[in-house]
């Protein structure tokens, strides 16, 4: 289930519907849909949120997030990539959902934000992941322009 400060509880159809019908309700804007994933450890789990974000540019945005716990995770690595993929996925998710719909021809862009930078620990992680994203057909954002994984999903790790 995704949580909504302006919609409550949705599953994944739900949330895309609503995506749709936040376009066409100014299908003349330009918009940008971000899915983005942070983690944070807490104890002897890893909580996992991933957003997904549309930006009706100049005019403000909507978002979703789910939350997911795993296990704790003690490598860097192994965190960021599992950010990386659950991103993705649901990415990947939502883009076989709105290539078939009315809004396929809208100037829409999708973006995946990663929380890496060319500062700090996974500077080292760039190359890798970004390839990843890459070589699912998405557009890959990192740090200081990945606010979908740095500041909205952020915000409901801890």
């Amino acid at each position: 289930m995704y949580r909504s400060p302006s919609r409550g509880e949705l599953n994944l159809t739900e949330v895309y519907w609503d995506i749709v019908n936040y376009i066409l309700d100014s299908s003349e804007e330009k918009y940008n849909l971000i899915i983005g994933t942070d983690s944070h450890n807490l104890q002897d789990q890893c909580c996992f949120v991933t957003a997904i974000i549309v930006h009706r540019e100049g005019k403000g945005a909507r978002y979703f997030f789910t939350k997911k716990q795993e296990d704790h995770i003690t490598s860097l690595r192994h965190r960021i990539f599992y950010e990386t993929s659950l991103s993705v996925e649901v990415a990947g998710e939502l883009f076989k959902k709105l290539k078939d719909s009315s809004v396929k021809d809208n100037n829409l862009n999708l973006e995946i934000h990663l929380d890496i930078g060319e500062k700090g620990e996974t500077k080292e992680l760039i190359r890798e992941v970004v390839g990843m994203v890459l070589g699912s057909g998405f557009s890959p954002k990192i740090k200081p322009e990945s606010y979908g994984a740095t500041k909205v999903a952020d915000k409901y790790t801890k």
